[in-house]
């Protein structure tokens, strides 16, 4: 860190760097949910940008200048003076930001920016932008009937219409609440990062653990967070495919916009699989689920008693959803995975491309999951994709979205 910069800057990158070299500001106006401004800023910095705070007077009665200038590591405008910091950050010239986000944005602002008024810092740094050619992303947070209001939607519809991205609020109590941190900060990514190479594709994604049930309710596991397919949803849609995503009980959220099928066992999942397969066609299916590859011989749908007693269990293998994907159609391009335990790299390749041409996929993942930051439950992970011709792309530690996008960069590349 260079001697005299804000501690905060220290974060910029540490979680990956989608972001990085980018310049993004950050409109905060005088809705509560302003209150969420400075998570939506250390999320954006982690993934490598850098933000810039413009408040509206009204936010100032909501959070204090002084919390915002912790989080981003820039000083903030609250008024514009004689610096005209709306043209510096916004003006059209080589060193301006590279995005304008509104979060979150009241119906006011929304107003104000569709009649083209500029009578604060935020719709004048707004103005300014617009008409530079900046892109904009809109964050609406207010109460339901306010969202509801005819002319709101037809303000909202009309920002649309000029090409800015007016993000869907949550409805819950009664509120049109600000999107979630993770979804503001993807279409942020997708706005400024992501290739848009995948539009008018279909992408069959699995992703997350199976169950196997030993009796009525105990069954059996893996760790998986459902993460790494989650991530491979998010960036296929982000680079404008149509998405399905069947998905076991992980605890990572599935993407908005992703058609989910949430499913329990391995035969739900080769259920699911089989009949999206066989109900549409698909460009691309990618199979990054911990799918349980045994279940128990005979489980009974009652509560096995506890005791002393020592309780076998016979195990069955089920079957591999893999190997019945070309069986459904032949042409879809197949994506499998192979997780390992302590291997050297050239086991966990060999091994994974032997699974690869004994299941007749066309490209497989293989990552080693007792490696640190790299198994079931991280945020990151160190793959190797392994092609037909053996070929072997070494994906380093990274966010498991970076990884989703070398993964699909090599699917487009033997597409193509």
């Amino acid at each position: 860190m260079a001697f005299g910069e804000h501690s905060s800057k220290g974060i910029i990158g540490t979680k990956s760097k989608e972001l990085a070299g980018k310049r993004i500001i950050l409109c905060i106006t005088g809705s509560v949910a302003a209150i969420k401004s400075p998570e939506i800023a250390r999320d954006l910095m982690r993934r490598g940008a850098d933000v810039y705070a413009v408040m509206s007077k009204s936010a100032l009665h909501i959070i204090h200048p002084d919390m915002v200038e912790w989080a981003t590591g820039n000083p903030v405008v609250t008024e514009l003076t004689g610096q005209i910091e709306h043209v510096l950050y916004a003006g059209e010239h080589p060193l301006r930001a590279d995005l304008i986000l509104v979060a979150p944005s009241t119906a006011n602002t929304i107003g104000k920016v569709a009649c083209g008024i500029d009578d604060s810092p935020v719709t004048t740094t707004l103005t300014t932008g617009i008409g530079a050619g900046i892109p904009v992303i809109i964050a609406p947070a207010m109460h339901a009937s306010m969202y509801k209001h005819s002319i709101v939607i037809e303000n909202i519809e009309k920002l649309q219409r000029h090409g800015i991205n007016v993000l869907m609020p949550r409805f819950e109590e009664g509120k049109a609440k600000i999107p979630g941190t993770a979804e503001i900060v993807h279409a942020v990514v997708a706005k400024l990062n992501v290739k848009r190479d995948l539009i008018g594709k279909r992408v069959l994604v699995t992703g997350g653990p199976t169950r196997a049930y030993l009796d009525a309710f105990r069954y059996i596991t893996n760790p998986s967070s459902g993460k790494m397919g989650v991530a491979l949803a998010q960036n296929a849609l982000d680079r404008g495919a149509e998405v399905t995503l069947v998905y076991g009980p992980g605890s990572a959220k599935p993407p908005v916009g992703v058609k989910v099928v949430n499913i329990v066992g391995t035969d739900d999942m080769l259920v699911a699989v089989q009949y999206e397969l066989g109900s549409k066609k698909y460009d691309t299916a990618i199979l990054s689920a911990a799918a349980a590859d045994y279940g128990a011989s005979d489980r009974k749908m009652e509560k096995t008693p506890s005791g002393k007693d020592e309780w076998v269990i016979q195990l069955k293998p089920l079957p591999k959803v893999i190997e019945n994907v070309k069986k459904i159609d032949a042409d879809v391009f197949l994506v499998g995975f192979k997780a390992e335990f302590d291997l050297s790299n050239e086991e966990l390749i060999q091994r994974s491309y032997d699974r690869m041409v004994g299941a007749g996929m066309d490209l497989i993942v293989a990552n080693d999951v007792s490696r640190k930051n790299a198994g079931f439950g991280t945020d990151t992970n160190e793959v190797f994709i392994i092609g037909t011709e053996k070929q072997v792309l070494h994906v380093a530690m990274a966010s498991k979205y970076d990884v989703a996008s070398k993964i699909l960069d090599s699917v487009i590349e033997a597409l193509t």
